[in-house]
């Protein structure tokens, strides 16, 4: 179905076509939050199972403390990661993938792994790039 057919789509072809225009402002806000570099790195540490705040500090380096708790605050709040706190102590909480943020890990790790892949071309490309006239 092109957009002929399609007035409300966002775009003209692409995958953007697909999308109704009035949801557009809330697809880039998703693809925002799950796209940053710290949702990403949480959703795949958290595949091994469920960790307490300071394991999953631990796991994702260079976090800091206020960022992680945005981060699994956010999560939270869109459904990709449930937060459990037990009454014991001292307190303990921890953190794990819902299903939904299960069916996402998969993507989110290959993204990582092309990066980990392909990390030497990118730094080529950009020092030829901000050596460029």
């Amino acid at each position: 179905m092109d957009t002929a057919e399609r007035p409300d789509a966002a775009a003209g072809r692409g995958p953007c076509a697909a999308i109704p225009a009035e949801q557009m402002d809330f697809v880039r806000q998703t693809l925002d939050r799950i796209g940053d570099k710290w949702s990403m790195l949480v959703i795949a540490v958290l595949e091994a199972g469920a960790l307490r705040y300071t394991d999953l500090q631990r796991e994702v380096p260079g976090i800091s403390q206020r960022m992680l708790t945005l981060t699994v605050r956010q999560l939270q709040q869109d459904g990709l990661v449930t937060r459990t706190a037990y009454a014991e102590v001292p307190p303990r909480v921890e953190y794990a993938l819902t299903p939904l943020g299960r069916s996402l890990h998969q993507i989110v790790t290959s993204l990582i792994t092309w990066v980990v892949d392909h990390h030497g071309q990118i730094r080529e490309h950009r020092a030829h790039t901000a050596t460029a006239p």
